[in-house]
């Protein structure tokens, strides 16, 4: 096995160290950027849907702010951003480079389109239960917790493998100005010194992370889409 390895990635094991290095690097900027901009993503999304024209607590200022917010940064090629935000990540965390310096522009890439995705899985909430719900005497945040939340699981955790998946790419394009990451590991080892099998085995490992998010999101998208639906055939059943 080892004599195998050593024909087919001979550059990636005289690397090894920094290669493993790179994956954790990965792994700490999709995580830590990742778990900010779901909270960050859904609360604006909410906040969106709750003062659009239609919502339940309309209220054009903020909703315009908040729209033009997101079509402004959703706009902006990431690479681009990540230039652009550069003195104000500096300004925030105190260094542009490495893994810290990555989680502000990837929070900022990855927020506006959570947040977008996040509006169009509310909006599909049928409105009948919305003012079932507020004939009930559901206030604000009981409308938000107990039916648009609730009732959106299944397509907000397809809407969250979506973006969970995109912000893999942008780790690994973060790593072309000074990230770290598989993406520097690849440019830097693998592009710049003519490594083909370095860029290869990044690109493999980044798909079987991606497979296997995309497997987890599929998993539980069709457990809270069977579940849903065995609450709704339930409740049809106890009216009968």
């Amino acid at each position: 096995m080892a004599e195998l390895l050593e024909k087919l990635i001979p550059n990636v094991l005289d690397y090894q160290e920094k290669f493993f290095d790179a994956c954790i690097a990965t792994l700490q900027m999709f995580a830590i950027s990742g778990v900010i901009s779901f909270f960050l993503g859904l609360i604006v999304g909410v906040i969106l849907t709750v003062t659009k024209k239609d919502g339940i607590k309309p209220n054009r200022v903020i909703f315009s702010i908040i729209d033009i917010f997101i079509n402004v940064f959703r706009s902006i090629p990431f690479i681009i951003l990540l230039i652009f935000l550069i003195p104000f990540t500096r300004a925030i965390v105190g260094t542009a480079i490495g893994v810290t310096g990555a989680i502000v522009p990837l929070v900022f890439g990855t927020v506006p389109f959570f947040a977008r995705q996040v509006e169009t899985a509310l909006a599909n909430v049928a409105p009948g239960k919305i003012e079932a719900a507020r004939s009930m005497g559901s206030n604000t945040f009981g409308l938000i917790f107990r039916i648009y939340l609730h009732e959106a699981v299944p397509e907000l955790v397809r809407v969250t493998t979506i973006t969970a998946i995109s912000l893999v790419g942008l780790t690994a394009m973060a790593g072309a100005v000074g990230a770290g990451g598989l993406g520097s590991f690849a440019i830097s080892y693998g592009q710049n010194q003519f490594h083909q099998d370095i860029v290869n085995v990044c690109v493999i490992v980044l798909l079987i992370f991606v497979c296997i998010l995309q497997g987890i999101g599929s998993f539980l998208a069709k457990k809270t889409t069977n579940r849903s639906l065995f609450k709704k055939s339930h409740s049809k059943n106890e009216k009968k």
